[in-house]
């Protein structure tokens, strides 16, 4: 199952994908920057810049690890919704994949599918009008990416 993420607010995105997952199909998300985050602009930015003051301060290679790049902030989004701690759960998330932008290579080589032959799901029965909101991308270049 191909999911285009373009214009989906994140949350919604996640559960629909993580729920997908946990029936077992797999999921590649294609766009994953053009996703939305609901909220006023300046509030968002500045939620996900206090999120990387949180660190451990007796070892910082043990983390918390914040994702910069679009598709992994997607990636650890649908995470979220995943029972992580059960088999189940990890195996699912095993099954998704994202990509930021449309890459018919990677996905030709990887996957072994044609992405002009294949449908992409745009699941507008998830979309919904949002009057404040901001992308993934430029929540990620806040916050470091490129």
């Amino acid at each position: 199952m191909i999911v285009n993420a373009d214009g989906h607010v994140l949350g919604r995105l996640a559960s629909f994908v993580a729920k997908q997952a946990l029936l077992g199909r797999d999921v590649i998300v294609v766009n994953a920057e053009k996703a939305l985050i609901s909220g006023k602009r300046e509030s968002v930015l500045r939620e996900n810049m206090e999120k990387l003051r949180i660190r451990n301060l007796g070892n910082p290679r043990k983390g918390p690890f914040h994702q910069k790049r679009p598709d992994r902030f997607v990636r650890r989004a649908i995470r979220g919704m995943l029972p992580m701690r059960s088999r189940r759960g990890r195996e699912a998330f095993k099954r998704i994949n994202v990509y930021i932008g449309v890459p018919k290579g990677e996905i030709k080589r990887r996957h072994d599918i044609d992405i002009d032959r294949e449908k992409i799901e745009n699941l507008d029965e998830l979309k919904k009008n949002l009057r404040s909101y901001v992308t993934v991308e430029e929540i990620c270049r806040h916050i470091g990416w490129n």
